[in-house]
């Protein structure tokens, strides 16, 4: 028979004693008391200091959204102004001015090859044409330039005018050198061309213009002017002072903005 006074095996006796260390001893089975826990080293640390997440979250949905609406406010600026632009340009038309030279005349002309020195004065007229139906122009601070190809002989400064639509203005530029130097490249030349009766000489201008229709004005662009080969008959003699007209007649000259 069994002695009922014996404790069944394999379950802990009855209240065990907990160890002065905090651990059972060790013939206590499972399952073992738990131990004291250790003190945080450092109370002030806290892993999570925000218990509510949330807040970050919105806030960082307002600065996105933000961003968006900054950005499709932009897109859509672009998108108006262009289109503004392009329906005032199908309305408008705007078109660059034409210029050609009518005349050009060459009076007290000498050239000295021994220092390199050019004398002479030239008198061009030439005819600016607007081609726009609906667009005025306004023309200021006109300069003009003579060469002799790439070399500069004179330059000018033309008044400024203003130009209505379809209109046609005849502009004087008036050129003077006296005993200017001119190179050597540029008096070689000049003498070379003279003694076939004939020099080519070439014009720029720069002028800053203006488009303006009703309320509506651009802003001045920079034209630049290009008439190139500019031929004018001098006697091939070689006289002190010579002179000559351009010969061809008018010439159209290259514009651009």
């Amino acid at each position: 028979m069994a002695d009922h006074s014996r404790p069944v095996t394999g379950y802990p006796a009855t209240n065990p004693q907990p160890q002065s260390n905090g651990y059972p001893s060790a013939n206590t089975s499972y399952p073992y008391p738990n131990p004291h826990p250790y003190p945080n080293p450092n109370p002030y640390y806290n892993p999570n200091p925000n218990p509510n997440p949330y807040y970050d979250n919105a806030a960082a949905n307002r600065r996105a959204t933000l961003l968006r609406r900054i950005f499709a406010v932009i897109i859509a600026a672009v998108i108006i102004t262009g289109t503004i632009i392009f329906i005032m340009w199908l309305v408008l038309r705007p078109r660059i001015p034409e210029f050609s030279i009518d005349t050009l005349n060459l009076t007290n002309f000498n050239v000295s090859p021994s220092s390199s020195l050019i004398t002479g004065n030239w008198d061009v007229r030439f005819t600016v044409r607007n081609p726009n139906k609906k667009i005025t122009l306004v023309y200021d601070r006109i300069q003009s330039f003579m060469f002799y190809r790439d070399d500069s002989l004179s330059s000018t400064t033309v008044p400024p005018f203003e130009q209505g639509t379809k209109n046609q203005t005849q502009v004087r530029a008036s050129f003077a050198a006296l005993s200017a130097y001119a190179g050597r490249r540029a008096v070689d030349g000049i003498a070379s061309e003279r003694t076939r009766g004939s020099i080519s000489f070439n014009v720029r201008i720069m002028a800053r213009v203006r488009f303006k229709a009703g309320a509506w004005r651009a802003r001045r662009r920079l034209l630049r002017v290009l008439c190139g080969d500019l031929v004018v008959g001098v006697p091939s003699n070689g006289t002190a002072a010579g002179g000559g007209s351009l010969t061809g007649g008018p010439r159209r000259c290259r514009v651009g903005i």
